[in-house]
């Protein structure tokens, strides 16, 4: 990696000034780092401004009130995997936070950066001199999608953890910007392309995440796979988020991560309503899974192995969610060396 490159550091007090100064060309805002400077120190940037946001007084608060639990964009990964809050029914939002990076990287990442981290691609997440030689790539430079060289639109992945997780489980976010303020829900925060994945105005910030009060019989997971046990991205993950009416199941959202431009919410699930999770629902799911991922070569490891890989990691967590006895619930990864 090479040095960063020179920009000028602001540090407001309030929401109001960090829109205002976002407003500026060039401008990005910096919290945790953890995805943003890397990608500098390897050329993939050039912003003339970094607003850094740790100054900013309630945006590392965790709010629990009637409409549900506020999460303030500023809150550690840390934070959040600590929170004896967050179990049960909002198990997987913890179980996506414990499962990112090391602990030294959730103790400075945020929720509001793993939301807007970058999509990711073995093409484009490279030191400058490797996509000079490379002849750059759609995404960063260049006019060719190297992944797939006949279509004009970017297929790196989007690989954050937590997004599938507050998807699954319905949450809002709440965007700032010098207009005011608005709110939707957290899959729509999200486009299907590569290069530009985040539906945000130049201005806008994250400021907050709702996570809604979760109906009787509620409960939820995540599980991932990556190539190592610790320090990866996912190469598939799936959240679940599951009411339980007896042994039937009452509800169920399933969102993915890791395979497609941005998070993706599955559709076709509300099919197994009212239905026992048996060996022919699992199966079912697991061909939603299939068809709806979409892998491309991004990652070192084959695209099809990852479909199937996100299928099996599917089936297996709702299994456990269908049977909450003592320890079927335990988080487990799925390696993919």
């Amino acid at each position: 990696m090479d040095r960063l490159p020179p920009f000028a550091l602001h540090r407001p007090a309030s929401v109001a000034d960090a829109t205002r100064l976002l407003a500026g060309n060039g401008a990005r805002p910096l919290a945790g780092g953890t995805d943003l400077l890397p990608n500098l120190r390897r050329g993939l940037g050039q912003p003339t401004t970094l607003v850094e946001l740790g100054g900013i007084a309630g945006l590392d608060a965790i709010v629990r009130g009637a409409e549900g639990i506020e999460i303030g964009a500023g809150v550690t990964l840390a934070a959040l995997a600590a929170d004896a809050g967050f179990s049960g029914s909002a198990a997987a939002l913890a179980e996506a936070a414990r499962a990112v990076a090391a602990p030294a990287h959730r103790n400075a990442a945020t929720l509001g950066g793993n939301l807007c981290q970058d999509t990711r691609c073995v093409f484009y997440n490279q030191s400058e001199w490797w996509r000079a030689a490379n002849d750059w790539c759609l995404k960063h430079g260049g006019t060719t999608c190297h992944v797939a060289p006949q279509g004009s639109r970017c297929h790196a992945a989007f690989s954050g953890d937590l997004a599938p997780a507050l998807i699954a489980l319905d949450a809002d976010v709440t965007l700032a910007s010098t207009r005011g303020t608005r709110r939707l829900p957290l899959a729509d925060l999200y486009r299907n392309d590569g290069a530009a994945h985040l539906a945000l105005e130049p201005d806008e910030l994250l400021v907050s995440v709702l996570l809604p009060h979760a109906p009787a019989g509620a409960r939820s997971g995540y599980r991932k796979a990556r190539v190592r046990g610790a320090l990866e991205y996912p190469l598939a993950g799936v959240a679940i988020a599951l009411v339980a009416d007896g042994p039937r199941i009452g509800a169920i959202v399933v969102a993915i991560t890791g395979l497609n431009p941005l998070p993706l919410r599955l559709q076709g699930t509300e099919a197994f309503v009212g239905r026992t999770v048996d060996e022919g629902l699992l199966a079912e799911l697991g061909k939603l899974v299939a068809k709806q991922a979409q892998p491309m070569r991004t990652t070192a490891t084959p695209a099809n192995h990852r479909r199937q890989v996100a299928a099996v990691l599917a089936g297996r967590l709702l299994r456990e969610l269908a049977d909450p006895a003592p320890g079927a619930g335990e988080p487990r990864d799925a390696g993919c060396a």
